[in-house]
């Protein structure tokens, strides 16, 4: 899949949802990495994310060399191996080195330095605990996130004055239903590690299967079916509406009307008076998945209402909106803004 002569964010948001989807997601991964090398990117700020992208395509695809390779450049292209953005590249520095073998100290010294993040990211959990499976360390990964849940929960019983064996649920800090806190991600990722080393479920457990499903019936209560701004990529699209016809009612009856209800739906909480909006990238293996953990059917509205809440607090599945009107249009089209999904609202 060739790659622009100059990437913009739009087209890193896109690629990253569509590269493993790709005839050739390594060359792909080669392209964005050329880009970010040869100072073709829109924002230079970018390199970092650029890098970092061929890196996750490349340990995906099991090349732990090009994938050390393209992770050591995100490092050298952020500020700092401090930047929050760069916790995810030294991750995947870390399940390279595991993979490439004869590397194991060295990874684990790089998670190591990782671990404080599991209090303050929500992506920490999932990004560290995966490199520590990489590594074949599960057992490291679930003593290490257990650790983290048992020092936020005893945080904020102090702050509450009170002792956590009495009020730990009133101390997690569960979020808005699109922005969950970081204690919610914690027990989660601890919640399925512990499930896929086959742990009896401890009361920790209970607490992320409560949360899940309170999270679950606030976004039902704040969302309705065709608002909870989900954006399904044209390839993810097709793929929904063949496994699951009864959401055309939903998510439209073709990919155009699916954008033009998105569209629409932002013209108008823009014009309530909201601001730092944006869609959220879907997939129908995540849907699938979550709908799995729920023991629930991808259509039913509770789950998609829990999975939407899910994906749109993660950092790296929003897509801003509106773009410019002569930049590329959000959805990834590849046509700008002006041309493509601005005129829909108004259809």
């Amino acid at each position: 899949m060739p790659t622009r002569e100059i990437l913009t964010k739009a087209d890193l948001a896109e690629l990253r949802r569509s590269a493993l989807g790709t005839a050739d997601p390594l060359g792909v991964a080669a392209d964005v990495a050329d880009a970010a090398e040869q100072g073709r990117l829109e924002d230079p700020d970018d390199a970092g994310d650029a890098f970092t992208l061929a890196a996750e395509i490349a340990e995906i695809r099991a090349r732990p060399e090009a994938a050390l390779r393209y992770a050591e450049q995100a490092l050298a292209a952020y500020p700092s191996g401090d930047d929050p953005r760069a916790g995810f590249a030294r991750a995947l520095r870390a399940r390279a080195l595991f993979r490439a073998g004869g590397h194991d100290d060295e990874a684990m010294a790089e998670l190591t330095a990782l671990r404080p993040l599991l209090l303050v990211q929500p992506d920490a959990p999932a990004y560290v605990s995966a490199a520590l499976d990489a590594g074949g360390r599960s057992t490291t990964a679930e003593t290490w996130l257990s650790e983290a849940v048992d020092t936020l929960l005893n945080e904020r019983a102090a702050e509450a004055s009170g002792p956590a064996s009495t009020t730990i649920d009133p101390v997690v800090d569960l979020g808005p239903p699109d922005a969950p806190g970081v204690a919610f991600f914690l027990l989660q990722q601890r919640h399925r590690v512990r499930r896929n080393l086959n742990l009896p479920h401890d009361r920790q457990d209970d607490l992320a299967d409560r949360l899940e499903t309170q999270l679950v019936r606030r976004a039902g209560e704040r969302r309705d079916a065709e608002s909870d701004l989900l954006f399904w990529p044209r390839a993810e699209f097709d793929r929904l509406l063949a496994e699951h016809p009864a959401l055309t009612e939903v998510y439209g009856p073709d990919w155009d009307a699916h954008r033009g209800r998105l569209e629409t739906e932002l013209v108008r909480l823009r014009g309530a008076g909201q601001a730092g909006l944006g869609v959220f990238g879907a997939t129908v293996a995540g849907l699938t998945a979550f709908a799995g953990r729920r023991g629930g059917d991808p259509a039913d509205a509770a789950v998609r209402a829990g999975y939407a809440a899910e994906v749109s607090a993660r950092p790296s599945a929003r897509i801003a909106w509106p773009p410019e009107r002569n930049d590329a249009c959000w959805c990834g089209s590849g046509l700008k803004y002006k041309k493509d999904c601005l005129p829909r609202s108004r259809s």
